[in-house]
Formats: structure tokens, C-alpha cells, sequence
């Protein structure tokens, strides 16, 4: 996994240059197809991650009745929350060719 915390993916929306996009495949489609499945990736990666460090912190009790405020919770939730998006970390990853994908149909062609 890339290392999210140290990445220059943008926290806000901005506006890419369409023909970087699709430079490495010449279709913006196979080319957001490709983003898409890796942000996907990148999603459950920092959603594993965050789970497992919330529950580190956890205080588990019987009673349903009784909510604990976990100070270090919520700075953990915080501080997730301030990173970039998925989607913005897997167009950093595409545009730095940091993506390893392949062309499944061209490979059969090749073999056939």
C-alpha cells in the first residue's frame, strides 16, 4: 500500500488534464476503469487500517446503556478523515505510474 499519509493527492477537488489520464492506455475509459478498481483497493485498505487502530482504543462494557467518549478515537477518526480521498490517492498512483494493470484481452489475442 502506498504510503497515504506522505502522499500529494489533493485533499479537494481539482482539475486533471484528461490527456494524462489516458496517455498510458489511449481510452479514459479502460483508463478510470483501471483508477476506479484501484481507489476501490485503497478504500479497503484505509478502512482496515482504521478499524484496526480503533480497535486498539476500544473499551468494551456490558451495559449498552453506557457510551464512552475515547478521546484517542476520535483523534484517530480525525485524523483519517483529513486525508485525501481514495479516488484522489489512486489518480495520484495512475499519474506518478505507480499502477501495475494489463490488458487481459490483448493477451489472448496474442495467444490465439
Amino acid at each position: 500500500m502506498m504510503d497515504i499519509k506522505n502522499s500529494d493527492a489533493p485533499i479537494s477537488t481539482v482539475t486533471l488534464d484528461k490527456d494524462l489520464i489516458d496517455a498510458p492506455t489511449e481510452n479514459i475509459y479502460e483508463a478510470i476503469s483501471i483508477i476506479s478498481k484501484r481507489a476501490n483497493q485503497i478504500n479497503g485498505d484505509i478502512k482496515k487500517e482504521l478499524l484496526e487502530k480503533l480497535d486498539e482504543f476500544a473499551t468494551y462494557n456490558d451495559s449498552l446503556e453506557e457510551i464512552f467518549e475515547n478521546k484517542e478515537q476520535i483523534e484517530v477518526s480525525k485524523f483519517y478523515e483529513r486525508l485525501p480521498k481514495p479516488h484522489a490517492l489512486a489518480v495520484q498512483e495512475w499519474l506518478e505510474d505507480k499502477i501495475y494493470y494489463r490488458n487481459t484481452k490483448e493477451e489472448e489475442s496474442l495467444e490465439g
